[in-house]
């Protein structure tokens, strides 16, 4: 499906400001620990960035395409990362999430401390790997939406024409 209805002035101006949503939406996961903001919201700002591509070009002639075997490699290693994450802390601290970096309560081997532990004062433990797990699931997610969406569109467009 290629959206012919579009001006040229509007995909000028979408492959960069695309790439200045990716760009700020990274910046905002990996940030996400010591400022407003994180995975959720860092996903979604890469997600926007790729979606605007998506509705400017079209499904089929953007410049950024996603094919199923990424989307799908993706959203699984963010969700298996997530509850690794989370299973790591059940089992070394004692529940789900627990912040094995920052341990608090002295109750994780020194050796798995260090691990996650980096040293800086703006040390936030697991929680920056979290911000980058959840960013990977939510952009993927919202951009495999909207991919379906506009192959649904499209089909129903070709359906129409055959008509």
């Amino acid at each position: 499906m290629t959206n012919k209805k579009t001006s040229p002035i509007l995909k000028m101006f979408a492959l960069p400001a695309s790439l200045i949503f990716i760009c700020a939406g990274i910046l905002t996961i990996l940030g996400g620990h010591i400022t407003p903001g994180g995975g959720f919201q860092g996903g979604a700002m890469i997600a926007g960035g790729i979606i605007l591509c998506l509705l400017v070009f079209g499904l089929d002639d953007s410049p950024i395409n996603l094919s199923e075997n990424f989307i799908t490699a993706f959203e699984s290693i963010g969700a298996l990362g997530y509850i690794v994450l989370g299973l790591i802390g059940l089992y070394f601290g004692g529940s789900f999430l627990y912040n094995v970096g920052t341990d608090f309560y002295s109750i994780v081997p020194s050796n798995i401390v260090n691990i996650f532990h980096y040293p800086d004062v703006t040390n936030a433990g697991i929680v920056p790997y979290f911000n980058i797990l959840v960013g990977l699931k939510v952009f993927v997610g919202l951009t495999a939406i909207v991919i379906v969406f506009l192959g649904f569109k499209s089909l129903s467009e070709e359906k129409e024409e055959e008509e």
